[in-house]
């Protein structure tokens, strides 16, 4: 029976990165995947969670919760920090509401990353993607050490025809983006961001994949102003190349 998976978007993805979220539609329905996209689904509520805003996070994980109560289906999210967010963030929300707790813990559930989904879930590796080019793979921090996942998206790479999966010094380091961590130290941030460009210029990669936007959108935006001719890129838009 074929799969019915609910895409939250996140807004990153939604509104500097649409073509991705497209990308990762058809890489779902290329799995033989129902897409569900609720429209009405807004921010996960993880910015103003982060800033102590509990409040205001409280309201965006309330509605968050009941639009995707509205389908059983699984949830696939293409970012492992608002995965996580959802996962284990709205149990610290909830922590002393019996009742909502109980629906986050059930959404919860069936929440997952897009790699975990792809590998763990629908069981899918080589999805016949063809890249020619040197890729390097970036570790982003919510998906690491929340999530504790690895090895995912370098399995599904290591599939992609004709890309030279190349290993990124130190590729477990924070890349100094962290959301609102940019705003309140930018001066740590941008030292951290120009350690992890170096090490991608160290890796002799064209590319760096990433499966946050927010890593991609922080990275791109130091090449970007560095004026060096490399690209960062959500993992669903290698995926998605045929």
């Amino acid at each position: 029976m074929a799969r019915t998976a609910q895409l939250f978007v996140t807004c990153i993805i939604d509104t500097l990165y649409p073509e991705t979220g497209e990308a990762v539609v058809r890489v779902l329905q290329r799995c033989g995947a129902t897409v569900d996209f609720p429209r009405d689904q807004t921010c996960c509520g993880q910015p103003a969670f982060n800033a102590g805003m509990r409040p205001q996070a409280r309201q965006m994980a309330e509605n968050t919760i009941r639009i995707l109560e509205n389908s059983p289906g699984d949830i696939v999210i293409p970012s492992g920090s608002c995965t996580g967010m959802i996962r284990q963030g709205y149990q610290e929300l909830f922590a002393d509401d019996p009742d909502w707790l109980e629906r986050s813990q059930s959404v919860a559930k069936r929440t997952f990353e897009f790699t975990q989904y792809l590998v763990d879930v629908i069981g899918v590796e080589n999805l016949d993607a063809k890249f020619p080019h040197k890729i390097s793979y970036h570790a982003s921090c919510h998906l690491l050490r929340d999530l504790e996942i690895d090895e995912q998206p370098q399995r599904l790479l290591e599939k992609v025809k004709e890309a030279e999966l190349i290993p990124l010094p130190k590729r477990e380091e924070c890349c100094g983006f962290g959301g609102l961590f940019s705003i309140e130290h930018p001066e740590i941030s941008k030292a951290m961001l120009d350690r992890k460009i170096d090490n991608l210029i160290t890796s002799g990669a064209s590319i760096l994949v990433s499966c946050d936007a927010g890593c991609v959108a922080h990275i791109s935006g130091g090449l970007q102003r560095k004026k060096i001719s490399l690209q960062a890129v959500h993992i669903a838009d290698i995926l998605d190349k045929r």
